[in-house]
């Protein structure tokens, strides 16, 4: 079975968006990613900014790219639902640790805020819809 036909076997709320919905937000969201990470690391390349303010950034980014490969490729969807997590809670400390600094990086990162909050309630009941 693809990861498609497996994903579309799987029981999920009335409100899910389409695949290529979510392909559709992702490819706003990456280019801020992109942007905003790659600032966050040159400025403590730079030591414009103590490396502690880019270590959520680098572990945000981390689980961010994981999660393909543990929801799609594992098809583990309790760890999927862990590491969406960890990806949710380090939006929220990147944006506590860089605000001091540059706050724009912060704000930039509200649209990826919205959007993974979405996506982890989400990714959480489908993971009980579907224990």
């Amino acid at each position: 079975m693809t990861w498609m036909e497996w994903y579309n076997s799987l029981a999920k709320p009335s409100w899910t968006p389409a695949p290529p919905t979510i392909g559709l937000i992702w490819q706003i969201l990456y280019p801020i990613i992109v942007v905003t990470f790659g600032f966050v690391f040159v400025q403590a390349i730079r030591r414009k900014v103590p490396w502690g303010v880019a270590v959520p950034f680098v572990v945000n980014l981390a689980a961010n790219l994981i999660f393909t490969t543990i929801q799609f490729g594992m098809r583990n969807l309790p760890l999927a639902s862990v590491d969406i997590l960890i990806v949710w809670g380090t939006i929220i400390w990147m944006a506590v640790a860089i605000w001091r600094h540059y706050r724009w990086v912060a704000v930039a990162q509200v649209p990826y805020f919205v959007w993974v909050s979405l996506a982890t309630v989400l990714q959480l009941s489908i993971t009980v819809m579907n224990w």
